[in-house]
């Protein structure tokens, strides 16, 4: 920082971020359930997972975020995906080697990968 305008020119692009950031109305939001049988599942690399490869690809519009027990714990490591104007998602089963496909197909493309759903578990 040499000037006073970098750091106006600074402060001016981070406000943009964090307005990008709460305008969740917008977002998709990506939940892993991190309850002790998440995390006993793997669940912390698959959350790992995706907020790398959304970083990776630097996708402003996808929350990752974390919850507490969904309820569900055969089914463990769950994710939830929520978009505005459609139905949530619900992954599970998870592995890290799952998430591009579901960052690709369903995060950017808007094809849930169905395979991986609770529909296709039971």
């Amino acid at each position: 920082m040499k000037s006073l305008a970098e750091l106006a020119k600074l402060r001016e692009q981070m406000q943009g971020e964090v307005n990008l950031r709460h305008d969740s109305a917008k977002d998709v939001r990506v939940v892993v359930g991190m309850a002790t049988c998440g995390i006993a599942a793997g669940a912390r690399p698959v959350l790992a997972a995706f907020v790398e490869e959304v970083n990776r690809r630097q996708l402003k519009n996808i929350m990752v975020t974390q919850t507490g027990c969904i309820g569900m714990c055969r089914l463990e490591p769950i994710v939830e995906v929520t978009a505005p104007d459609q139905e949530k998602v619900t992954y599970v089963k998870m592995s890290p080697e799952k998430v591009a496909r579901i960052v690709t197909e369903h995060l950017v493309n808007g094809n849930p990968v169905m395979e991986y759903t609770i529909g296709a578990a039971q």
